[in-house]
């Protein structure tokens, strides 16, 4: 992974709600953006800004089915970061 892209997963990673959410997406693999809202006390705005930033950074998937979008971590970019982060 390049600095550039560490740099905005790190960014991405810099308020506790995101990484709430990243956590709460590791531990259930898949889930839609009204499932995460009825966890975090905040609004449906709040968590949809929070989940597209997380998505701009690439550590966030989401993907359109209907009405839906579903969110998952990208588990390819999460090892990266692991790695780095190991090897500091």
């Amino acid at each position: 992974m390049e600095s550039a892209q560490l740099a905005k997963v790190f960014k991405a990673l810099g308020h506790p709600t995101r990484i709430r959410i990243v956590q709460h997406l590791i531990e259930i693999d898949t889930c839609i953006c009204g499932e995460i809202v009825g966890i975090f006390p905040y609004s449906q705005s709040t968590i949809s800004q929070h989940l597209k930033i997380l998505k701009e950074s690439g550590i966030v998937c989401g993907e359109v089915e209907g009405p839906k979008t579903y969110f998952c971590v990208d588990k390819a970019v999460l090892n990266q970061l692991k790695q780095f982060v190991n090897a500091l």
